[in-house]
């Protein structure tokens, strides 16, 4: 007596649509990664009531002034007597240009204030960063 089937049951994974849907999920996850820019540099930024928005930028430049009066360019800390030849090199890739300034909210106003007369000797377009003001306050 045989007791066993004469059929044996072969089973196999496709894993064809796997491999496809992890490709698709590859690509939207470098995607929405490329769309994520984060300040590296942590600042609490000054609090304004409103503030402008900026429609398309040609040339994008970031500064960034710590607590400590560190100052950064495009994440990269340069010295404060580098700020302007910095800006007109990058400047001159393109005819209109913009700095964004994001400076600590404890730093004195006077930094600040040298840090935008310098853009404006290099002829780049400042703009100062804030944070939206809570109304609780």
């Amino acid at each position: 007596m045989n007791f066993r089937g004469g059929k044996k049951q072969d089973f196999e994974i496709f894993s064809n649509s796997f491999s496809d849907i992890m490709f698709f999920l590859m690509l939207f996850f470098l995607i929405v990664s490329t769309m994520i820019t984060p300040g590296a540099i942590k600042l609490a930024l000054p609090q304004a009531d409103k503030s402008p928005a900026i429609d398309k930028q040609p040339e994008k430049i970031a500064i960034s002034i710590t607590k400590d009066l560190k100052y950064y360019i495009n994440d990269k800390e340069v010295q404060f007597s580098q700020i302007e030849p910095e800006l007109t090199k990058l400047k001159k890739g393109s005819k209109e240009s913009f700095a964004i300034v994001r400076c600590d909210h404890t730093i004195a106003v006077q930094s600040m204030v040298d840090v935008l007369q310098l853009g404006n000797k290099a002829g780049v377009k400042m703009v100062l960063a804030t944070s939206k003001k809570d109304g609780n306050k």
